[in-house]
């Protein structure tokens, strides 16, 4: 069955399209030590760089124990798509590549986290790991990026009827940045190029670098002209950034990883102009 351009969310859609709050960042490598979880690993990594809220590239991560759902459809309708029971693999899980935003809910640490790995068995999956149930197995360093002025807080967004991060106005972390960088979150059903090349056009930034990145496309189509049919997916991004085309307006350069809801794996470089956001996407801007 083709992907849909288009899905249908269970509330009327909220402006603005894209949710901006601007403040100021810096990129450093954080130590993720073993015996910790995932979250509170996370959590003193920031706060000893004097951050609240940020983003992490993973990759190389020893995970045990380990729990995760994937995407699903809705069971009740009261949801466009919906997650499927929760997983846990035995032994260690070893993470490919994948996207955390770090943040708060309900006034606690709080992660939103997509990723592809390779369990003990041999087996390769991905999707959304669970913060409250997921140990670190190794030590390990990754690339992180704090945000001074902005933080990631989960809400309930009466659009999609979940509880989703999005970025807010906080002042109470005392971290210094050395760029201009914007905590952004894109709703459904625009097109994920579009939105932040318009973006970055209407504040005058000429080039950026994506950090982080984790949410949901309507299926994928990737520049090699492989296409995710499946409409339901949890997507991280593992590198982008927007610079000049050709044309000398701002063109960005995303590529991906994905788990859709009938267990399909997918990575490369997203197609321009093909891919529009299913429920949200939520990353770091940073103008370079």
């Amino acid at each position: 069955m083709p992907r849909p351009p288009f899905i249908r969310q269970p509330g009327t859609a909220s402006a603005p399209r894209i949710v901006a709050v601007e403040g100021r960042g810096r990129a450093f490598r954080m130590p993720l030590p073993s015996g910790l979880s995932l979250l509170e690993a996370a959590r003193q990594g920031f706060a000893a760089e004097g951050f609240a809220s940020g983003t992490l590239r993973l990759a190389d991560v020893a995970l045990a124990p380990f729990a995760y759902v994937m995407p699903a459809l809705s069971r009740d309708g009261q949801n466009a798509a919906f997650y499927s029971e929760t997983f846990r693999p035995a032994g260690i899980t070893r993470l490919d590549a994948g996207a955390l935003t770090f943040g708060r809910r309900d006034g606690a640490p709080f992660f939103h986290c997509h990723a592809l790995w390779r369990e003990a068995d041999g087996h390769c999956n991905g999707g959304h790991i669970l913060p409250d149930a997921t140990m670190i197995a190794e030590d390990a360093m990754v690339e992180a990026f704090g945000i001074a002025g902005a933080t990631f807080e989960a809400n309930p967004d009466p659009e999609t009827n979940f509880k989703l991060f999005g970025p807010v106005s906080d002042d109470s972390a005392g971290g210094q940045g050395d760029c201009r960088a914007f905590a952004l979150r894109l709703r459904p059903n625009q097109c994920f190029h579009a939105a932040l090349e318009d973006f970055c056009r209407e504040r005058g930034i000429a080039k950026a670098l994506i950090h982080g990145g984790v949410g949901s496309l309507i299926g994928a189509a990737f520049e090699d002209g492989s296409i995710t049919e499946p409409f339901a997916t949890e997507v991280f991004l593992a590198a982008g950034t927007i610079a000049a085309g050709a044309g000398g307006t701002p063109e960005a350069v995303v590529d991906a990883g994905l788990v859709d809801y009938t267990g399909g794996l997918a990575r490369g470089r997203l197609k321009r102009g093909a891919n529009p956001v299913l429920m949200t996407f939520e990353l770091i801007l940073a103008e370079a």
